[in-house]
């Protein structure tokens, strides 16, 4: 209590007492809302939006800065899109008439997807989800095509930066609308346009181009990113914890490689009038104006191996021997379990390093990543993505007489997962489906492959097998683990 509140005490306890009790009520219950502590968060209360506005492009320029020059940030996108994309995310269409057609069009088309005509459709893919990660977002146009254009579809995809949206168009569209960082929605909060340029806005040719921005429909245009907010509507990278951490122990390994070089190296630090030695270097006979108009100084030569420098008179020397740092690798190792942490790859995925890793530690871990990367699959990659490029397709073939109607029913087959110890992991999913708990199907579709392409296969082998008499040898070898030898045959002669 302070001293206003000790004196209505005194004169009013009932009054007192109230003042006690609301300031009893400004205590509060969780230390870490203490405003006393100095925290004070940047614009505290602000939307997904104003925050995107705000640090998306120099958070999305420092990502792409760290990608180019620091080796662990960029091996661990590269990991992230290995195991998340891989060769492809694979349809098989489930079309109740067609669906063959549409298989054998798909791959027929796969080649030829790339309107800037660098990856074919999987390439795409991986390029897509690793420049998502990277910028946060990332664009995928539709460009429809002539029927002469020789394409097996009357379609292709175009993969664009997220640079080429016009972040600054903001305000109000005719009908009352918003245009919200490029993007312009109606009145329900449904993406409608997207303001994009004609060129990217970082293309120079000589001098800065000078361009405007034009809607585009959003019916053409795929918007990959993944939100973390309610009502975001624009991306950010997913180095963003980590930018600041990266940039701080890149500094510090290159200062530690600076002092390295000097540990290295025999340097000297001379004072004392060096004109009056035998052969003065001309550098300090004639001291140099420097930029700033203070007068500098250069060196005394380079030291020969082996020989003995005469020098003047009160000259004197002070050998430079820098600090050594006992603790180099611990701290940088523990800032690079941080950064992995805070991308969300395993350490000894970003890094390489395998020399405290176990079987037992890694395979935790491994089931860990390969659960962030199947979420990453199934909410984002395949209902935005590829669903999207899917129902462009389908939409083409039907344009294009290939298919009588169109039929959006379509089974998606995601990379497949190495197995750690393939001996243990295949016994537990054998006994899991001898015990109902899992089906022959599901197994397989959990390691990538198409259980009916799996099915058909094994029926032909089977019964090439069968027709052969190799089936009954393949029988006794998974019986006994395997194939008895033949009797030898009889070579004695008859009396």
């Amino acid at each position: 209590m302070n001293f206003v509140d000790r004196m209505v005490g005194v004169f009013f306890p009932e009054a007192g007492l109230r003042r006690r009790r609301a300031r009893a009520l400004l205590e509060r219950a969780y230390e870490g809302a203490a405003r006393t502590d100095g925290w004070r968060p940047r614009r505290a209360g602000a939307s997904a939006n104003t925050d995107h506005r705000a640090d998306a492009r120099e958070l999305r320029i420092r990502a792409r800065s760290l990608v180019k020059n620091v080796p662990y940030i960029t091996h661990a996108l590269r990991s992230l899109v290995s195991c998340t994309v891989g060769t492809g995310i694979e349809p098989r269409s489930l079309a109740k008439r067609g669906a063959e057609v549409l298989d054998t069009l798909w791959s027929q088309w796969v080649p030829q997807a790339d309107a800037d005509g660098i990856f074919d459709l999987y390439g795409l893919q991986a390029a897509a989800y690793h420049a998502m990660e990277q910028d946060g977002e990332v664009l995928i146009r539709r460009r429809v095509r002539r029927p002469g254009d020789a394409l097996t579809v009357p379609l292709q995809v175009q993969l664009l930066e997220i640079d080429w949206l016009d972040s600054a168009k903001q305000g109000s569209a005719s009908d009352g609308g918003q245009i919200i960082n490029g993007i312009e929605y109606d009145l329900l909060g449904k993406p409608r346009a997207y303001w994009l340029f004609s060129t990217h806005p970082g293309e120079y040719q000589g001098r800065p181009l000078r361009i405007d921005s034009k809607p585009v429909p959003a019916a053409d245009i795929i918007h990959l990113f993944r939100p973390s907010r309610p009502g975001q509507g624009r991306g950010i990278t997913r180095l963003a914890p980590v930018i600041a951490r990266a940039r701080d122990l890149m500094l510090y390994e290159d200062a530690e490689l600076q002092r390295k070089n000097l540990e290295t190296r025999l340097g000297l630090v001379v004072s004392g009038d060096a004109t009056q030695m035998s052969n003065p270097p001309e550098s300090f006979g004639q001291p140099a104006e420097g930029g700033d108009g203070k007068r500098t100084y250069g060196d005394l030569g380079v030291l020969p191996s082996g020989g003995i420098t005469e020098v003047a008179p009160g000259l004197n020397m002070q050998q430079i021997e820098p600090k050594t740092s006992s603790d180099y690798a611990a701290y940088v190792k523990l800032q690079l379990h941080l950064i992995a942490a805070g991308i969300g790859v395993p350490y000894e995925s970003m890094t390489g390093d395998m020399k405290e890793v176990n079987f037992s530690s890694a395979r935790i871990r491994h089931i860990d990543f390969r659960r962030d990367c199947e979420q990453v699959q199934w909410l984002v990659l395949v209902p935005k993505l590829c669903m999207g490029v899917w129902r462009w397709f389908v939409d083409a073939a039907v344009l294009g007489g290939k298919v009588a109607q169109a039929d959006y029913d379509v089974d998606w087959s995601t990379p497949r997962w190495d197995y750690v110890n393939p001996h243990q992991d295949v016994r537990a999913e054998a006994d899991q489906i001898k015990s109902g708990l899992l089906s022959p199907s599901e197994s397989l579709r959990r390691r990538g492959y198409k259980p009916d392409q799996v099915f058909a296969e094994m029926g032909r082998d089977l019964e090439k097998m069968r027709s052969s008499g190799a089936l009954e040898l393949m029988r006794l070898f998974m019986s006994s683990g395997q194939v008895a030898a033949e009797p030898p045959a009889d070579t004695t002669e008859d009396p």
